[in-house]
């Protein structure tokens, strides 16, 4: 697959195919427990998403498929890694209809959920995703709109380092068209609520899915991240308020004045200061 973490689409003993992330990738193996976290973050609000889980490669399989290799950064190429891998699950499925990873500005119209742009804008303020904000679009046999899925997460947390160095511009996506239709902040509900108010038993539970080794083993630094993304619940609000006055001005709709034509007519009577008895 493209993309910096040099994925391989397989088929899953499910029947499924899947998107696949090693342990090995070039990116960081941080990113597999970003992806894991954030995507079910995102699905937890109600968001677009694929499904995700932890997917296992046997040493068997690594060891003799023969394009299974990623090419290092030092240089070379080394064997994807056996053992717990994350997955997500490929976006259209065996059968898929149209899928594309961009859309021109004049069909972004055309893409049934474009609302749900503001709600993953959420997301990625939330969890400091310092990539752009990635997306496909998928048409289906038969169907006229567009579904935008929200896919590769792994830049949440600031990628490996799982740190905030929030800035205004990060983890949005590359176009404004898909944010047009934003008027003001209940435009972001009912997504932004829903992270405002997620419990910390539903960050828990979403931790305790992640692989020990896809963060070193020391739950203490995966227990700090959590704990952080509970503080960070009230500031979603100011970080997006930062990204909306910043000189991109994504959102041209914001509390927009609804100006009232007065019919010809009654503008003209306006000017009569008194009746005539």
């Amino acid at each position: 697959m493209r993309g910096g973490a040099q994925s391989q689409l397989m088929l899953g003993a499910d029947g499924n195919l899947w998107v696949v992330k090693f342990q090995n990738n070039p990116q960081h193996l941080r990113v597999l427990a970003n992806e894991l976290i954030a995507t079910r973050l995102a699905a937890a609000v109600g968001l677009t998403v694929p499904q995700t889980d932890v997917v296992e490669v046997t040493e068997w399989l690594a060891a003799n498929t023969a394009d299974m290799q990623v090419d290092l950064v030092r240089g070379g190429r080394e064997r994807c890694a056996a053992g717990l891998q994350f997955g997500s699950q490929f976006v259209g499925g065996l059968m898929p209809g149209q899928v594309v990873d961009y859309l021109p500005e004049s069909q972004l119209d055309e893409v049934r959920n474009v609302a749900e742009f503001a709600g993953m804008l959420c997301i990625d303020k939330w969890a400091g995703n310092c990539n752009g904000r990635q997306a496909v679009f998928e048409r289906r046999p038969r169907e006229r709109k567009y579904r935008a899925t929200f896919i590769d997460q792994g830049f949440c947390f600031n990628a490996g380092e799982w740190t905030f160095p929030d800035s205004p511009l990060r983890g949005v996506y590359a176009r404004n068209g898909v944010y047009a239709r934003v008027t003001g902040w209940e435009s972001f509900e009912p997504w932004l609520s829903r992270v405002e108010a997620m419990r910390a038993e539903t960050l828990w539970q979403i931790a305790e899915a992640v692989p020990p080794e896809w963060y070193g083993g020391d739950t203490a630094v995966i227990e700090r991240l959590m704990e952080q993304m509970m503080a960070r619940r009230s500031r979603v609000r100011e970080l997006i308020a930062s990204f909306r006055d910043s000189n991109r001005e994504p959102f041209p709709m914001w509390d927009a004045v609804k100006k009232i034509v007065v019919p010809r007519q009654f503008a003209e009577a306006s000017v009569v200061s008194k009746f005539v008895m």
